[in-house]
């Protein structure tokens, strides 16, 4: 099934690819968002176990998916080999570092808001604090379908596909991670399932970008592979890692993130 999966994509543009596979990651948020209308609340146990594996998934992909093939794509000698994904992965997290100092944005278990001051509500930044999860996940996708169009050996379709599966994996808990504390602030169902799935609408549009940009400037692609991978692991240690922690549940909240780790890094050796 796979296979046929990979033949398809292979198939049609690397853009439209980045397409598909960013709407489907978008669809497992919106998956994981609809559990709104059957539940009103969720354990906070489980809540933080979800999201340790999210974060286990992100830092697995950012190694396995984007990290290793930039290092092995890499070209020249000495610190010249390395400078690629060195100053990629420095300008993804300066990136994230930015929007996270200038958008407004509220993390789940937190009281204060962040970024720029805006006297915006507290539904609306804390789908903002999801949203920026997004944007680097949405652009590895597409950068990896870019460097498969731009006919760089070490990006292959099967390691696309395979990071969007994982990301894909990892969006349905945050779905729910985004609606059900909506729904404890007193949003209705569909508002809460309407914000829940809008914080993943960011991924197609940053995966197209991130194909578009490599198609065309195809020397960018370790870097660009290192600055997703960057700011995936900048969203994990600033936001997804002290978001488990405030309710004391630090224990289910490793054993999560053990749990995203192993499946992401099967899921690549396996199919990527």
């Amino acid at each position: 099934m796979f296979q046929n999966l990979v033949e398809y994509f292979e198939s049609i543009s690397p853009v439209l690819a980045a397409l598909c596979a960013t709407l489907f990651t978008w669809g497992l948020t919106a998956l994981g968002a609809s559990f709104v209308f059957l539940f009103k609340t969720m354990n906070r146990v489980v809540l933080d176990g979800m999201l340790g594996f999210t974060g286990g998934v992100m830092i697995a992909a950012s190694y396995w998916s984007l990290l290793a093939p930039a290092v092995e794509m890499s070209t020249g000698e000495g610190v010249m080999r390395i400078f690629p994904v060195a100053f990629g992965f420095i300008l993804g997290a300066l990136f994230l570092f930015g929007l996270d100092k200038l958008l407004p944005h509220l993390h789940i278990n937190f009281k204060q808001a962040e970024g720029v001051k805006t006297p915006w509500q507290r539904t609306t930044l804390l789908t903002l604090a999801i949203t920026l999860h997004n944007i680097p996940e949405g652009l590895a996708v597409g950068v990896l379908f870019g460097g498969v169009a731009a006919g760089i050996p070490e990006a292959t379709i099967a390691g696309a596909l395979t990071l969007a599966i994982g990301i894909g994996i990892q969006n349905f808990p945050e779905g729910i991670a985004v609606a059900m504390p909506l729904r404890r602030m007193g949003l209705s169902r569909r508002k809460s399932f309407l914000y829940g799935q809008a914080s993943a609408i960011v991924e197609p549009i940053f995966g197209v970008l991130g194909a578009l940009a490599v198609t065309f400037f195809t020397p960018i692609l370790p870097y660009a592979l290192a600055f997703a991978a960057a700011a995936m692991i900048y969203v994990v240690i600033e936001e997804v890692v002290p978001e488990t922690q405030q309710s004391g549940n630090t224990d289910i909240a490793t054993l999560g993130f053990v749990a995203g780790f192993v499946v992401m890094m099967s899921l690549d050796v396996l199919l990527g």
